[in-house]
């Protein structure tokens, strides 16, 4: 533990767990005082909270090993603490740790880590301002990685999705990812599928039967009057699925 003195000094930080045995950080966070402890000690204590964190935690110490606490900034700012740690999440997701991280770093949407060709389409977008009938927008934020190869936007897009009955009503799905329509698929067939959602460590979860589709990139025309267009930002800004019917 830090003492008062050194917490004073200290301010606001930006920190990282690691892991001994790899030397690899799989935690990264941001804190006052002697919150970078605080993590190590919860593992210990709340014996029956499951987290990824709090596992790999568990397993160092059962290895006879102790998770390596290192300080990156200290001196900061929390709004700068906010922004290095965002950072630090981005490029440590983008080369491939397996951070045990529940929450992406601050603003990693608006201002997280992008191609330079994205920054230039995003700022260059015209705006989308009518959605036809029969069109639904997916956000894939949270499941596209642009690391999964040729196919990643489609099967990113692809499934499984709570949203009304789609058949015979929704002929295209339009790919939105950081408010940037990046793919136009046009619906062969629809289908339905179990999904088990979990919200976090102390929530049961819950399964339920989504929509997924099968489909093909659509036609040039269609797709080029939606494709790299900014998606407003709606007032219910957390629905995944908007569509027009």
């Amino acid at each position: 533990m830090f003492d008062e003195r050194t917490q004073q000094a200290l301010k606001a930080y930006v920190y990282m767990l690691v892991d001994p045995r790899s030397n690899q950080p799989f935690y990264i966070g941001k804190g006052n005082g002697n919150r970078v402890f605080q993590h190590a000690e919860g593992a210990l204590t709340d014996v029956d909270q499951v987290t990824f964190k709090y596992q790999t935690i568990r397993d160092i110490i059962t290895a006879g090993r102790v998770p390596q606490s290192i300080l990156v900034r200290h001196g900061l700012t929390d709004k700068e603490a906010l922004h290095i740690e965002a950072a630090l999440i981005d490029s440590a997701v983008y080369l491939g740790l397996n951070l045990t991280n529940v929450v992406a770093g601050h603003n990693f949407l608006e201002n997280g880590l992008m191609t330079t060709q994205h920054v230039q389409t995003i700022y260059q977008a015209a705006p989308l301002a009518v959605l036809d009938a029969g069109c639904v927008i997916i956000n894939i934020n949270k499941s596209y990685s642009r690391t999964a190869g040729a196919d990643a936007i489609y099967l990113a897009t692809k499934e499984v999705w709570r949203m009304r009955d789609p058949r015979g009503k929704i002929r295209f799905v339009l790919s939105e990812y950081r408010g940037l329509v990046v793919e136009v698929f046009e619906v062969e067939s629809w289908y339905q599928k179990e999904r088990h959602h979990n919200p976090g460590a102390n929530h049961p979860g819950q399964t339920y039967l989504g929509w997924g589709f099968i489909g093909h990139v659509a036609v040039e025309p269609v797709r080029a009057k939606y494709l790299h267009r900014a998606v407003p930002r709606a007032s219910g800004a957390a629905n995944v699925v908007r569509y027009h019917l």
